[in-house]
């Protein structure tokens, strides 16, 4: 079999982390609008010793979070949330600098990170490049739909330049209202990427399923990588223990059976999926000594950290594959509580 086949006990299916009774259905209450921020406001906030609240959109947080993506220390999608992940985040930079690992946006963090004074957003331009694709129309949820397509592309220039800069599609069209995104010449606000730094390579990386989080250390131990990360549930949960890296396919398809791993829906029979950023294992595979076990990118890179998946360790596409170029066969991966 093809290395770029694989079967898999995890799917693209997400389960949120808790359960809900079902209530009476009332109609929702009108929203405001969202405040959407220029690029001089992001790139010009500021820590001024007041706390960010979590549930709305905020200026400074895109910065951190750009900040922290920078540093390979990553917030997951840059949503402009001050939430659980830029938190875990921000407590393994503040852990990696012996700085007080708390998670907490303070003085001498904020002096640390906005060091980095260039630019958080800037200006990018579509390319006739860029909207060449290929796209699809749109992405079933079913697998015998999907099993049935050459390619689980993006479903437009949005989505794909949403992942390329690591951000909410949310955020993106928030920031660019007027955007035109199937024309060329069309200006729009992006994150300002950072070059990662090299870092090496990793000996070991650690799974927990407590912070719902992702380590690469080094050889000495150091922290060299932080990642949120989507782990199994109790009744569908990652493994236990320690294991090793057994290969790295990119682009991966996807080899789906029943038998073997879950059932989807009402598909019965074995099929093979296509490969794809839309695919229900992303755009990367680091497979496990494990079978049907290993560390994948998604489709939707929103909900990473914040769900379970069916026992893989699921990142976003991005964050996946900055983990694919730190890892090599036979590195050690370990599975905490």
């Amino acid at each position: 079999m093809s290395l770029s086949r694989l079967s898999l006990a995890c799917t693209a299916l997400l389960m949120p982390f808790a359960a809900h009774a079902a209530e009476p259905v009332t109609p929702a209450p009108e929203m405001p609008a969202e405040e959407t921020f220029t690029a001089e406001q992001i790139n010009a906030a500021a820590f001024d010793g007041a706390e960010i609240k979590a549930d709305a959109r905020d200026a400074l947080a895109i910065r951190v979070q750009v900040l922290l993506d920078g540093q390979d220390f990553s917030p997951g999608v840059i949503d402009g949330y001050m939430g659980d992940n830029v938190a875990k985040a921000l407590a393994a930079y503040e852990q990696a600098n012996g700085l007080q690992a708390d998670g907490k946006l303070d003085a001498e963090v904020w002096a640390r990170l906005s060091a980095d004074a260039a630019p958080v957003v800037g200006t990018y331009t579509i390319t006739d490049e860029d909207l060449k694709g290929p796209f699809v129309s749109e992405i079933p949820a079913d697998y015998a739909e999907m099993a049935k397509m050459k390619h689980l592309s993006f479903t437009g220039a949005d989505e794909m330049l949403a992942e390329r800069f690591h951000m909410d599609i949310k955020l993106m069209t928030l920031l660019n209202p007027d955007a035109d995104w199937s024309k060329a010449g069309t200006k729009i606000m992006v994150a300002a990427l950072r070059q990662r730094p090299d870092v090496g390579k990793a000996a070991t990386v650690t799974v927990s399923r407590a912070t719902a989080s992702l380590r690469a250390l080094g050889a000495d131990g150091k922290l060299l990588a932080f990642f949120p990360v989507t782990v199994g549930s109790d009744s569908l949960p990652s493994p236990t223990g320690t294991h090793k890296v057994k290969v790295i396919v990119h682009n991966p398809d996807y080899s789906y059976r029943p038998d073997v791993n879950f059932k989807q829906g009402e598909n019965t029979k074995a099929m093979q999926i296509p490969p794809g950023p839309n695919g229900p294992v992303g755009s990367v595979w680091i497979g496990l000594d494990k079978p049907t076990y290993g560390i994948h990118g998604t489709a939707e890179p929103s909900p990473v950290g914040k769900h379970f998946s069916h026992g893989c360790a699921r990142l976003t596409n991005w964050d996946a594959e900055t983990l694919a170029g730190m890892v090599e066969p036979g590195v050690t991966v370990s599975f905490e509580d």
